[in-house]
């Protein structure tokens, strides 16, 4: 039955109960009882049918205790009663409906938000066209006031960009040509030309309204308990009438009881907080994988970061070249040759070095090969050349000779990362480079400890000085450097078994083994990223450290109001169950108050909608971090 046809039948149900009062009043009988009989079979109609369908499922309802309640009242004469519990049913019915859409405006301003055109360029000319006939390559452009409409590198222009349906960050992000746009992002001053890297189904901005019904669909332990409690419940609700009948032989207050004790706002407690809490994260930019991984990570005591991209910027920068036994210039080209086939950020940090400085790379690198974890090989110009750790070069019976190693921990401890070279059996140089932190870490840190995390821990691949100096500044209580994945995933193993509940957070790609391994996976910068979003459980839309404290408050607050759903809906429920057999309670009253309770619950669920951290205003870092070079 639509919503327009459920309240209509309210409307009638009502009128009738309003004309039988106006036929009491005039003394009426007959017609009072008719009227009455009436607003029962009309408004009762709906709810046996559900009841009927539920039984041939296998299944016992909400509306089955109803339905046998109102039959039961109609065949004592108790037409009032059943009248009255009828519209009370049906009309909080339409009202718990009413309410639980207010639970799903987050997704539903996400999916209002979907751009339905953009202006192609094509053959020199500008031409509007529906979204799903943009194809990966045309060339977009968009103004101010408009609506990107699919994920791309800007070519030309520059302009600021409201991000808050990807990030959840309001303050408009500039962008100059190379930038990353995405799908769903509005451009608030600007022009910019865009090329097209992923359209339609493949943009970010779907993939987040995608994930979000996934999320809102998946129950909670707490959620598929309440649901099997439930089937049992019913059933044993029958019973006890029988036996209530059995004991009292008064059939009105056995159908008052069957009645009012139907579970209905403890079976709605945990979907209806979880629905809100989700939302709201997702219009935040953080977007919580269903119920069961809220109420993880609202039970994490430690985190576990990888330092590069995740507590650093992820933007590394050459801060210095020391060779030896050639030029700056010769080292870096080389070296550069044979990163230019490698996807590491430091490599592709030496390749920009190197283009930076006008030299010529001829992409004349051969038998590539990657040490994961420790660097790469590869012949550049018919010279066998080495790049990576102290280890690598060690295997590869390079010694460190000349004072090199002291210089390396020279630049380590001024929180460089010393990128080893060894060309032809010899050490060639070092390429120190440095990332710095971002400004938002410390505060992270000291929040998430203020809200119940114990540990923090930071595993890196990095050398040890530079991540002891980092873990100094941002006041991370254990740092593990020189690590390989699989280090990382036996780290997260030795928390666990020391009873921690661990959440890693990662690129989502490099630490997966981790990420999948922790109670709570965590992919940081996740925005157009597909392998983050598919293997964490929490993916930060924006590359915004500060989200992890708010998904965890939020977790918590979730968790706490759905308990407090819980613990309402079962006091309501035995409170009217007493007042039943003690007489005080009677059939339409109980009603009445059974479904204020449905909507007590919903009501309380809806605060998570607007929910906020403690201090959360647009946080403006203002923590001096030092220079990391």
């Amino acid at each position: 039955m639509g919503k327009l046809k459920k309240i209509h039948i309210v409307i009638i149900s009502g009128l009738l109960l309003a004309t039988a009062f106006m036929f009491n009043l005039a003394g009426m009988d007959f017609w009072k009882n008719t009227a009455l009989i009436v607003a029962t079979v009309v408004a009762g109609w709906s709810i046996a049918k559900t009841a009927i369908q539920s039984i041939m499922m296998k299944s016992f309802s909400i509306e089955l205790l109803v339905t046998i309640a109102v039959i039961g009242a109609l065949f004592i004469g108790e037409y009032v009663e059943s009248a009255a519990v009828t519209f009370l049913f049906l009309f909080g019915a339409y009202l718990e409906a009413r309410s639980l859409e207010k639970t799903r405006t987050s997704l539903k301003t996400l999916m209002d938000m979907a751009p339905l055109e953009a202006t192609v360029l094509k053959n020199g000319e500008r031409v509007t066209l529906p979204v799903e006939e943009i194809e990966a390559g045309d060339r977009i452009i968009i103004q101010s006031g408009e609506q990107v409409a699919i994920d791309g590198k800007v070519v030309s222009g520059q302009a600021h960009i409201n991000e808050a349906a990807i990030t959840g960050e309001s303050i408009p992000a500039g962008k100059k040509i190379d930038d990353q746009v995405f799908s769903g992002t509005i451009v608030d001053n600007g022009y910019i030309e865009v090329i097209a890297e992923k359209v339609g189904d493949d943009t970010a901005f779907s993939k987040i309204i995608e994930l979000v019904e996934e999320a809102q669909e998946g129950k909670a332990r707490t959620q598929k308990f309440l649901e099997r409690f439930a089937n049992v419940y019913t059933p044993g609700i029958l019973v006890l009438s029988v036996i209530v009948f059995i004991f009292t032989r008064n059939i009105e207050l056995t159908l008052t009881f069957l009645v009012i004790a139907c579970p209905g706002a403890l079976v709605i407690s945990a979907p209806v907080s979880l629905v809100s809490g989700i939302g709201n994260g997702a219009r935040s930019g953080t977007l919580i994988k269903g119920g069961e991984v809220m109420e993880n990570f609202a039970k994490i005591d430690a985190v576990v970061f990888d330092k590069t991209g995740t507590l650093t910027q992820g933007k590394p920068s050459v801060t210095a070249i020391h060779a030896i036994g050639m030029s700056e210039d010769e080292l870096l080209k080389l070296t550069a040759e044979a990163e230019l086939i490698s996807e590491h950020h430091l490599g592709q940090t030496i390749v920009k070095e190197a283009e930076e400085r006008g030299i010529n790379l001829t992409n004349e690198a051969k038998d590539f090969a990657v040490e994961k974890g420790y660097g790469l090989y590869a012949t550049v110009a018919g010279r066998r050349v080495v790049i990576g750790n102290r280890k690598l070069l060690a295997a590869n019976e390079i010694e460190l000779e000349g004072g090199v190693d002291d210089y390396a921990i020279g630049e380590e401890k001024l929180g460089n990362t010393a990128i080893f070279v060894g060309i032809d059996g010899l050490v060639a140089g070092i390429i120190s480079i440095a990332d710095q932190i971002r400004p938002e870490a410390i505060d992270t840190i000291k929040r998430l400890k203020k809200y119940g995390v114990k540990e923090t821990i930071m595993l890196t691949g990095d050398n040890k000085h530079t991540a002891e100096k980092v873990a100094a500044q941002l006041g991370i209580d254990t740092v593990h450097a020189e690590m390989l994945p699989e280090d990382k995933v036996t780290h997260v193993k030795q928390l666990q078994e020391k009873g921690y509940r661990v959440a890693m957070v990662g690129d989502g790609i490099n630490d997966a083994p981790a990420i999948a391994l922790a109670e709570v996976g965590l992919a940081m910068g996740a925005a157009g990223t597909d392998a983050a979003m598919e293997t964490a459980d929490v993916v930060l839309m924006g590359d915004q450290l500060n989200r992890i404290p708010y998904a965890y408050a939020l977790s918590k607050a979730t968790v706490r109001n759905m308990k407090q759903n819980m613990f309402f809906a079962v006091g309501t429920v035995a409170l009217l169950l007493a007042g039943v057999l003690l007489g005080k309670v009677f059939l339409a009253s109980g009603m009445l108050i059974h479904e204020l309770s449905v909507l007590a619950v919903i009501v309380n669920a809806l605060r998570l909608i607007r929910f906020k951290e403690a201090g959360d205003k647009e946080k403006q870092y203002t923590e001096s971090i030092p220079e990391m070079n």
